[in-house]
């Protein structure tokens, strides 16, 4: 049985986890504990040393923790895993893991705007650069290269832009650049989307989104390949003894996993955004369903921008799953189980500015709620450029693929008649 390939439902279920030893139970237990108590004193320092696997304390693992990594590593076909308390933390602790003062990111520039301004804002003050080019010629990444750059970095699709990159082309230019291809696949999730098969090192979610689906619980995970060459001289960091860590070598000692083990013993023990053991059963709950609640957003999100592209009151939708749509064909080559939740739309016909048929339209709505979310099992709207993106100038704004009269919806799993009923109701008020 366990050569056995399994199916993505099966390991939605099952992966990372089998029934309790002690009692029994079919359910993941939650291990609330802060510590864990040793069996001797030569025990506690071989943990401490890393020469025996096992749980000190819950800010570096957890039963409860490991379990969610590990579905998520099967999920996404890698290696190993370590949970984060968000997010956002996850996209920090990935790139901080391997850069440093004096050191280069590019990326993207249609980003999540808490990334866009860790990499634009929070790093530089770090000391560490970023250059964020337009993901839709693959070769501008190449051109932002730099002899210092340690990473490149992505959305599979780009929140709130819907863009989908070329992950191949990416992946390869990373490859020969010596460098990883780090992806942050949350707006897909790995049921539509696995980047490890496609190009990418490293995986980024925010499993408060489609893994946790129910707009509960925040977390987030970072996952990797176990392929990527850390020992190619570009990142001493990895291969040289730890001075944070009793001189041990990362890459040396761990192989295929040792950027998921650099991750947990430098950057999570010292800036410590650990996961909370009842937050990770919560986030392992939400996983169960992911594959048929996935089916049900694609569904959905495709009958509404259907629905809004023949639309007398809508200007333009973008949603990747429509056959015009200039991301249409990369979407059927990277997700060929459905384009995702996302779309915007932008209203026109009004005779107010599209910012302002754009709150029109948002106070209208009846059941959808106006909310800084994707993910949920709920229909949510948001207005990015005066809330997600509020901090950047207009300038960036448009680069990172927010027009002003830009509408993100994120659909859920309610019933379709009623979706499109609200969506229509408040494009009235928008234009009345």
């Amino acid at each position: 049985m366990s050569d056995r390939q399994f199916g993505f439902e099966t390991l939605a279920l099952h992966a990372g986890q089998i029934p309790d030893a002690a009692t029994g139970a079919r359910a993941l237990p939650i291990y609330q504990t802060t510590s864990f108590v040793f069996d001797s004193a030569d025990h506690a320092a071989s943990l401490f040393n890393l020469q025996t696997f096992g749980n000190v304390y819950t800010r570096l693992s957890n039963p409860t923790t490991a379990a969610f990594e590990e579905r998520c590593a099967a999920l996404e076909g890698g290696r190993a895993a370590v949970a984060t308390a968000s997010g956002q933390a996850a996209s920090m602790v990935a790139l901080l893991n391997i850069v440093e003062t004096g050191d280069h990111i590019v990326s993207s520039s249609k980003l999540y705007g808490g990334t866009h301004t860790m990499l634009n804002v929070n790093f530089k003050k770090l000391g560490i650069d970023a250059t964020l080019v337009d993901p839709d010629e693959p070769e501008n990444f190449r051109a932002a290269l730099r002899p210092n750059t340690k990473a490149i970095f992505s959305e599979t699709l780009g929140n709130p832009a819907i863009n989908m990159v070329d992950l191949d082309a990416v992946g390869k230019i990373a490859r020969e650049a010596g460098v990883p291809f780090i992806v942050d696949n949350t707006a897909a999730s790995p049921y539509l989307c696995q980047p490890l098969q496609h190009g990418a090192d490293i995986v980024v979610h925010s499993a408060t989104k489609f893994m946790g689906g129910h707009g509960t619980t925040m977390g987030g995970v970072v996952i990797e390949s176990g392929k990527f060459p850390w020992g190619n001289g570009k990142f001493p960091s990895m291969t040289e003894p730890s001075a944070g860590y009793h001189g041990v070598r990362f890459f040396e000692t761990f192989g295929d996993f040792a950027y998921t083990m650099k991750a947990r013993m430098e950057v999570m023990r010292v800036f410590g955004p650990t996961l909370a053991p009842f937050s990770a059963w919560q986030l392992m709950q939400g996983i169960e369903t992911l594959p048929v609640r996935m089916e049900r957003h694609c569904t959905n999100a495709m009958a509404v921008a259907t629905f809004l592209q023949s639309h007398p009151k809508v200007a333009w939708v973008n949603y990747p799953g429509l056959q015009a749509n200039r991301y249409h064909d990369l979407v059927k080559r990277y997700m060929p189980k459905g384009a995702g939740a996302l779309l915007s739309f932008g209203i026109k016909g009004s005779a107010v500015s599209g910012y302002e048929a754009g709150v029109k339209f948002i106070e209208g709505l009846q059941f959808i709620s106006h909310l800084a979310n994707i993910g949920d099992a709920k229909s949510l709207v948001i207005h990015p450029a005066s809330t997600t993106h509020r901090q950047l100038a207009e300038e960036d704004q448009i680069k990172a693929g927010v027009p002003p009269d830009m509408i993100r919806l994120s659909i859920g799993l309610e019933t379709i008649d009623d979706i499109l009923w609200d969506i229509d109701q408040a494009l009235a008020v928008a234009n009345a």
